[in-house]
């Protein structure tokens, strides 16, 4: 079956993107009723609805070019600069006392948007330099500026290299959360690549190792050689494996990361526990199950009962060929509780931190990582001479609304 690619897209910036082109149309509808309402005191009206005109034009065309980073180009906050300066420096021309009594631009507030516009795009040296010929248009309009001028051309300023900054930390923080997500899905998948080659290939070249030795001869050299490549095998599962295909990306519309995951099946339908483990049954292994049907998504009904598997082979290979080993099965209104237990000898005390440390990960990771990724838990217990008792415990949510009485045991 195909795999699918889940892409994860993380961006902080991309609200600031629609709140820049609300701010714009906002702002063109400001500048265009302070002409409106005051434009009996332009010596040259015409001068200022030509530009206004131009500006509202460009404002509503260039809406798609302040969606988003990809399309805000270079190019575009250029001329889009380029119309701001005109327009602050037109405003003497439509109103020849527009220096003497400290009115507002032709554009007014619609400026700082362009001021904006470069500090998202590009930090704050972008906006630094946007706000900084803003400000240098401003004084040239005024002549001699006033006080409130300066107040404000600082306040533009201030405000876009504060914002540019901000959008520069917001990206630095994206890129490492998509590092992080990226180390984490290495991790779990390389934990189930080492669960499936231990229950696979360690647990046959385990096997080729002890028959080979046993018959002697060829078959001796043969189980040498299939000693070797279980160890080397072991080494690579608890070193770490190749980092699985993940791509992480810093694209301008937000950092990315792209995961791909085996698609599961039938999601959303129940499987019954006990069909998953009857098989285990057999001549040395008592299955001890309720009478009912005992439901658990598929995902975890798989890793449980593989998990089980992976106790049931511990029992083989470690507790002797006439060791007998117990399933039972305890349906919980809240959780799934599966115990395994032998009649073996025990698992001498400190071996598993030996085990682990020999890159023999059975228990790490065929068992508690299996249980782990599936929110359950899994204790063991063993006292030497008196077998082994590993415990599993999957939570789950009450069926049909209502839950089932618990069971005593």
């Amino acid at each position: 079956m195909a795999k699918r690619e889940r892409v994860v897209r993380m961006s902080v910036e991309q609200p600031l993107w629609r709140a820049l082109t609300g701010y714009r149309v906002l702002t063109m509808i400001y500048a265009v009723l302070l002409f409106v309402f005051g434009r009996d005191h332009f010596e040259h009206p015409w001068v200022a609805i030509a530009f206004l005109a131009v500006m509202c034009v460009w404002t509503l065309a260039t809406l798609p070019q302040v969606s988003g980073a990809i399309r805000c180009t270079k190019r575009f906050l250029a001329v889009d600069l380029t119309v701001a300066l005109t327009g602050i420096l037109l405003t003497p021309l439509a109103d020849e006392q527009a220096q003497s009594i400290d009115g507002p631009t032709l554009p007014s507030i619609w400026t700082a948007g362009v001021a904006l516009a470069y500090a998202i795009k590009g930090g704050w040296r972008w906006a630094a330099f946007a706000s900084s010929l803003i400000a240098a248009a401003n004084l040239v309009e005024r002549g001699t500026p006033s006080l409130d001028t300066l107040h404000n051309v600082l306040l533009v300023w201030v405000a876009s290299v504060a914002v540019g900054y901000i959008v520069e930390v917001a990206r630095a923080s994206e890129r490492t959360l998509a590092r992080a997500l990226e180390i984490e899905a290495a991790n779990r998948e390389r934990e189930r690549l080492a669960r499936d080659i231990h229950d696979s290939v360690l647990q046959v070249l385990a096997m080729v190792q002890r028959r080979g030795t046993a018959l002697g001869g060829e078959a001796a050299e043969l189980g040498r050689m299939a000693g070797e490549q279980e160890i080397a095998l072991r080494t690579l599962v608890a070193g770490g494996l190749t980092r699985p295909s993940l791509v992480s990306e810093d694209e301008s519309e937000g950092a990315v990361v792209r995961v791909v995951e085996e698609p599961d099946a039938d999601d959303d339908t129940p499987v019954d526990l006990r069909t998953l483990l009857a098989p285990r049954a057999g001549a040395k292994v008592s299955l001890a199950d309720p009478g009912a049907p005992v439901p658990l998504p598929p995902a975890a009904a798989r890793e449980l009962a593989a998990a089980v598997g992976a106790a049931l082979d511990n029992v083989a290979v470690h507790a002797g060929p006439d060791a007998r080993a117990w399933i039972l099965v305890e349906d919980w209104t809240d959780e799934v509780i599966v115990t395994v237990r032998d009649d073996g000898p025990g698992i001498p005390e400190g071996r598993l931190d030996q085990a682990e440390g020999e890159g023999r990960m059975g228990v790490a990771l065929s068992i508690r990582g299996r249980l782990r990724d599936i929110g359950g838990t899994a204790e063991l217990i063993s006292v030497p001479g008196q077998g082994t008792e590993v415990e599993l415990k999957v939570p789950r949510a009450s069926r049909d609304g209502r839950g089932k009485a618990g069971r005593g045991r």
